[in-house]
């Protein structure tokens, strides 16, 4: 037999005060704070300090976290002002290397009164490039790519050896040619070039007749005469996803020099084909590893075409 509640407001009152309680209870423990923010409150009350990544507890003085190497001060760019990493050598706002005790060219210890760098005898001042006249503070001209120091070019000729590179290069060319090629436009089009061909063949057929020379030698047509911009843009495609394959395969990893990593980088460039470097640091397109503050965290070329529409980050 069901009770009406309303015939015994005892039980209703205590009913409503279990779900109050219960109530207040899931509010309490909604608020209590999770991990992470317990760990930062602890190094607050210690005077440590919490890793915003991983939010580890590291010791009041410490420059990197302890756990992952997360940075957990900023510093300002010497030039500019703009706040930076603490292992940046790079500002990217005002576009000027900032580090004063280490070599650009080739990651060297130098000091304040070196003039040139005792380890591969690079000025301080930067290099001026001999083909388009950049002052650059790297081993490549981060405006053409051209190769600055001996270390430089000896990378250069090292990785022109490579089975890998050498198919790079053969791609990017392919690749370039065809962002050049015209499609045509209609069957009517390919039609009257046909008969514009045969027309200009016969003309010097008869003209060296008429001078009793032996009829001409015409060359076959190139392979990507008169394709059609299905065609084209399928051809494209192919090439362009084994040109992407081989960047990929040759994407450089963290090191511990940024030297390095711009100087392998920029060897590896391919020539005739519109590249941007994608960072592992913001995941930001440069035109080059010379623009990005921490290169040192690895990164990779891409290929953006002539009508990509891809921002590259103004960083030269």
């Amino acid at each position: 037999m069901t009770t009406d509640s309303t015939l015994n407001p005892e039980r209703t009152s205590r009913g409503a005060s279990m779900l109050q309680r219960e109530e207040m209870v899931r509010e309490r423990f909604d608020e209590r704070p999770n991990q992470q923010q317990q760990q930062q409150m602890q190094a607050q009350m210690a005077g440590g300090v919490a890793c915003p990544k991983c939010g580890t507890v590291n010791e009041p003085e410490a420059m990197f976290c302890a756990s992952c190497g997360t940075p957990l001060r900023k510093g300002s760019c010497p030039n500019c002002g703009s706040e930076i990493d603490m292992d940046a050598d790079f500002c990217e706002t005002c576009h000027h290397y900032i580090r004063r005790d280490v070599c650009s060219f080739c990651g060297a210890s130098i000091s304040e009164s070196d003039t040139f760098c005792p380890e591969c005898g690079s000025p301080r001042g930067g290099i001026v490039c001999p083909t388009c006249h950049t002052l650059n503070d790297f081993s490549f001209c981060k405006q053409c790519g051209t190769p600055l120091t001996e270390q430089a070019k000896q990378l250069v000729m090292q990785l022109r050896l490579d089975p890998d590179y050498r198919q790079m290069v053969v791609l990017a060319k392919e690749f370039d040619q065809l962002e050049m090629e015209v499609p045509q436009a209609s069957h009517r089009d390919e039609v009257r070039n046909e008969r514009s061909e045969q027309l200009r063949e016969r003309v010097l057929k008869l003209l060296a007749q008429d001078k009793g020379l032996p009829e001409p030698k015409f060359n076959p047509e190139p392979e990507n005469a008169h394709m059609s911009k299905e065609e084209l843009d399928r051809k494209k495609r192919q090439v362009l996803d084994r040109l992407t394959q081989l960047l990929d395969s040759m994407a450089v990893p963290q090191m511990p020099s940024p030297a390095t990593v711009r100087n392998y980088a920029m060897a590896q460039k391919p020539a005739g084909v519109r590249l941007a470097w994608v960072c592992n640091y913001k995941h930001a397109l440069h035109s080059s590893p010379c623009g990005c503050a921490k290169p040192q965290l690895g990164g990779k070329w891409i290929v953006l075409g002539h009508n990509s529409k891809d921002v590259i980050k103004d960083d030269i």
